[in-house]
């Protein structure tokens, strides 16, 4: 079986991965070269390093984020469908894709910091957000810092802390054997790839995210929680970022994974459109209140 935290660090790289006994069918063919389009791509200098972005399509912005060793493409079904119906702006994530990485110590608070200086570059108001596992992450952290003004958020496969508690065990000992094996290949001086890349991607992993459940009180913008109902993720943790957040929703994708947004892009796409296309509801099923 293949090392499906290491899929995480490489994001989907693979064409087809295996999980558990299941496959998962990975969809990166697309008409436009999505992460490599000269056509649109640009850099924007931000907090000291330059960070590598393409947009597509017309309206309102909506931002895409990508998941760790990810990159642009790794949003492709994402910006393929929403790009008729948006202002789809996407970027490399720092040090991932064509974004420079000019740290050695990588953390989401400086990944949400970057996106909020290309929002802010861009001056885009009133945006949306998709954000991917490493993406979900930032797009709650930019809900909770306030900094740019949001109307709506999806976070897939999203936690707030990486122990026990939030991810599942199988997931957090593959990546801590992940971290000993890059620090290990570091110590040999292999070139064979950039280990310090790499250490840092699977630093993110290991000791991040740490954010304060209470603080998820903070976002005023709506928001989708969205996991597979068998993702790196536990379930009730995703119930309990779902269940803090003042105004949410809350979706576990039967029948799918960590990777339902290129696995299953057709029903991933779907529930995502519906949730920013139309009006916020949080119905009560208190049988007193129906039809009120």
């Amino acid at each position: 079986m293949k090392n499906p935290i290491k899929l995480l660090l490489l994001l989907l790289t693979y064409s087809i991965c295996t999980i558990g006994s299941a496959q998962v069918h990975m969809n990166f063919k697309f008409d436009t070269p999505y992460g490599k389009n000269t056509a649109v791509g640009k850099f924007a200098e931000i907090n000291g390093a330059k960070i590598y972005y393409e947009e597509y399509g017309k309206g309102e912005p909506l931002l895409l984020i990508h998941g760790n060793g990810g990159n642009i493409e790794s949003m492709g079904n994402q910006i393929d469908y929403f790009k008729s119906k948006y202002r789809v702006i996407v970027a490399d994530n720092r040090g991932q894709g064509k974004s420079e990485l000019k740290t050695d110590s990588l953390t989401y608070v400086q990944i949400t910091k970057d996106i909020e200086g290309l929002v802010n570059q861009l001056k885009l108001d009133s945006i949306s957000i998709i954000g991917w596992s490493d993406g979900g992450i930032v797009g709650l952290q930019m809900g909770i810092s306030g900094k740019s003004k949001i109307k709506k958020i999806v976070a897939m496969g999203a936690n707030l802390r990486p122990d026990s508690s939030a991810v599942n065990s199988w997931a957090t000992k593959d990546v801590e054997n992940m971290k000993k094996r890059i620090v290990s290949k570091i110590k040999e001086k292999d070139t064979s790839e950039n280990w310090n890349l790499q250490k840092q991607l699977a630093g993110l992993l290991v000791d991040q995210p740490n954010i304060v459940t209470k603080d998820l009180s903070k976002i005023k913008a709506k928001v989708l929680i969205i996991a597979g109902d068998k993702d790196i993720i536990k379930n009730e943790h995703s119930v309990e970022i779902f269940e803090n957040i003042p105004k949410a929703q809350l979706c576990i994708m039967p029948g799918e994974t960590h990777f339902a947004p290129a696995s299953n892009p057709e029903v991933f796409n779907a529930l995502v459109n519906k949730f920013l296309s139309e009006p916020f509801k949080r119905p009560d099923s208190d049988w007193t209140k129906w039809g009120k």
